[in-house]
């Protein structure tokens, strides 16, 4: 076993065909995050008769006194089964480090542990995933743990929506809740469309404070996906969303009024106390949908050719959409735009015949009430399945630099 130096094209061509590729192994995201503090490597794994056995993009960077660490972004694209082939890899990777001042490299391999239904329960095991877990700590892999939340540089479990069913019977096993907002984004006036290139400062004021990358980085990840993004853009038309709360104003309010004049004519005591109860429930609703006319008919006169609220930026990669990152403006948060675009983009993929849409990161809690409930509520509403990874690994390759180097970063923090 040798390892090699591979270019692009080459790791391109392997890691596209790998059992576990994954957008993170590729050429294009390595060119956008060579910008942003690390530098990149390409290395292949070949076999005594020079066959490609694995390869992998490395992302590493000086952390003090001329030592490195190095990441490979959802792990090596490697048969972590064949332990004998694991161990040997491991220690020509070790010594190959080693030599140029890496004091440890960290993996977290896109392997796939478990699949739940949307409630957590595990419905399909995948074997291979415990075989691996056994062997990359035999081989020296400290394994960070099976944690629920997102203490790993990628999460550990996604929500994923498949589109094997007739598009009508995917809306329909989606929650009650969920087919409301959607309906109520809809008679808001909320439109999706999708945007270009040239609209993603606005996307970005959308979604600029959910992490702390820049504006630029957004770009480069268009430049270099450029033709597997999709740009959704949520809008609200102001003049519909004047009409639907006028509307829903001018409903209640009669409701209200039939009530009044139930309560003045009733005798019955019981009827008259259920009457003045409803009446009273009625009344928040007047004053809040009062107040909601009252805003709307100040949107429409600020911005007669509507507001943009929501946003979505996706990739294509492999047959599947996976949603990068979404954002909306909290002041419409009622509007359920980002329920109105995950509905569109369900649609619009079923169409292309993807295989599913992957909605991005969950938590692994799903009994516990915890500060990530809502973000499974929502993503999970849509009948999502959800996989959970195998986790994360560091490997250590010098340990003296290496525990000097925590020690420092400890007393940062």
């Amino acid at each position: 076993m040798k390892i090699i130096t591979l270019n692009e094209l080459d790791f391109d061509k392997f890691a596209s065909n790998h059992k576990y590729r994954n957008y993170y192994q590729s050429s294009a995201y390595g060119n956008i995050i060579k910008n942003y503090g690390y530098d990149i490597h390409y290395i292949g794994i070949i076999d005594d008769n020079e066959k490609l056995l694995g390869a992998s993009l490395l992302l590493y960077k000086e952390v003090f006194m001329n030592y490195k660490i190095a990441y490979a972004p959802r792990g090596f694209l490697f048969d972590y089964t064949n332990i004998n082939n694991l161990k040997e890899f491991t220690t020509r990777l070790k010594k190959l480090l080693g030599k140029q001042g890496f004091i440890s490299i960290t993996i977290d391999p896109y392997l796939p542990v478990n699949i739940r239904n949307k409630d957590g329960k595990i419905i399909n095991i995948n074997n291979e995933a415990n075989i691996s877990l056994e062997n990359l700590k035999a081989t020296g892999y400290n394994y960070l743990g099976p944690n629920l939340f997102f203490e790993s540089k990628k999460p550990r479990f996604e929500a994923l929506i498949t589109l094997n069913d007739d598009i009508k019977d995917i809306y329909q096993s989606f929650e009650k809740r969920v087919r409301h907002k959607i309906k109520k984004a809809i008679r808001s006036g909320i439109e999706i469309y999708k945007g270009n290139k040239e609209d993603l400062k606005i996307f970005y004021e959308l979604i600029k404070k959910k992490y702390d990358k820049p504006l630029n980085y957004y770009i480069e990840f268009y430049n270099n996906f450029e033709n597997n993004i999709d740009l959704y853009f949520a809008k609200l038309n102001t003049e519909t969303f004047v009409i639907t709360s006028r509307l829903q104003y001018e409903k209640e309010l009669e409701i209200n009024n039939d009530l009044a004049n139930k309560i003045q004519s009733t005798t019955n005591i019981n009827m008259k106390k259920r009457l003045i109860n409803e009446k009273m429930e009625s009344d928040k609703l007047v004053n809040i949908y009062k107040k909601n006319l009252v805003w709307a008919t100040n949107l429409l006169k600020e911005n007669p050719e509507g507001l943009i609220v929501g946003t979505s930026l996706n990739l294509c990669y492999d047959n599947v959409c996976y949603l990068i990152i979404e954002g909306f403006d909290q002041n419409f948060k009622t509007l359920n735009s980002n329920y109105l675009i995950k509905w569109k983009m369900i649609n619009d993929y079923k169409n292309k015949n993807f295989k599913y849409i992957n909605l991005n990161a969950v938590s692994g809690e799903f009994t516990k009430i915890t500060k990530y409930s809502g973000l499974n509520e929502m993503k999970l509403g849509f009948n999502a399945l959800i996989t959970e990874y195998i986790g994360e690994f560091e490997f250590i390759i010098s340990p003296l630099p290496y525990n000097l180097y925590k020690n420092l970063n400890k007393d940062k923090k």
